[in-house]
């Protein structure tokens, strides 16, 4: 069966990752070594120091940076042929706030992918858009300009706009970076609906306690893997010592402390 047409069955992981090293085009590898899976239903967090290779290994499984050395499945298809069922939501504040298109425009964009980009967007397109942006709590906030919304509407509306995709794997990179407490809480709970429905999630965060509480496993990475497993073997002080090195940190029951202190 070509790998176009090749999808994972229930039983299969929605993300599997042997050995894999990734670099960008005439650098050498940037993470190496990454070796784990996903399954489906389950969420995995991307734990490590900045510049350690977290948001390197999520643009692998979009496709976007290539894989020199093992292998990335994603939901039995490479990571090219499988972007129709993955949604990205990315750093709020990496998006111009200056362009002039609208929250509910915004989440509209997640359907592109399921109706074609030269399609215009239908009313079950649109009724689906609002639907997803009602769930984070932003109806109301349709209208207004993307960049006129703050840090933590932002970030809801990119994540309602995942939700508009209706995706089988859903990658996050830090979305809990200057957000505010609803919208922390809007997120894990939308995560926890995902995982409900059976899809598999990579969320990329500094916050060991949401990891702890809300992850069934843990990729621990500096420019290599220090871990790749269940949340309460792999999240540990050794562990984080050894991938964030004189800046580590660990958790003491449900709280985060510099170690050392």
């Amino acid at each position: 069966m070509a790998d176009g047409e090749r999808s994972a069955g229930p039983d299969q992981p929605a993300l599997s990752i042997r050995r894999a090293s990734l670099a960008y085009p005439g650098g050498g590898p940037v993470l190496t070594g990454v070796d784990g899976s996903v399954a489906p239903g389950e969420a995995v967090a991307l734990i490590g120091p900045n510049g350690g290779g977290k948001s390197t290994l999520i643009k692998g499984l979009l496709g976007l940076v290539p894989v020199v050395a093992g292998e990335i499945t994603v939901l039995g298809r490479s990571p090219a042929r499988a972007r129709r069922d993955v949604a990205y939501v990315p750093q709020a504040d990496t998006l111009d706030p200056d362009f002039p298109i609208s929250a509910a425009q915004v989440v509209l964009t997640g359907r592109y992918r399921r109706i074609g980009w030269l399609r215009r967007p239908g009313r079950t397109d649109r009724a689906i858009a609002g639907e997803a942006l009602d769930r984070v709590g932003l109806a109301h906030r349709a209208r207004t300009r993307f960049g006129e919304l703050s840090g933590g509407q932002r970030q809801r509306v990119l994540l309602a706009r995942a939700i508009a995709q209706r995706p089988r794997l859903l990658l996050l990179d830090e979305p809990f970076n200057g957000v505010d407490a609803v919208s922390q809480q809007t997120i894990l709970a939308t995560l926890a609906e995902f995982k409900r429905a059976g899809a598999a999630v990579v969320v990329s965060t500094h916050d060991l306690t949401v990891a702890h509480l809300n992850c069934e496993s843990v990729c621990l990475v500096n420019g290599c893997q220090y871990g790749f497993g269940p949340t309460g073997r792999t999240l540990t002080s050794p562990g984080l010592r050894a991938a964030y090195g004189q800046q580590a940190v660990e958790l003491r029951g449900d709280r985060v402390i510099v170690a050392g202190t």
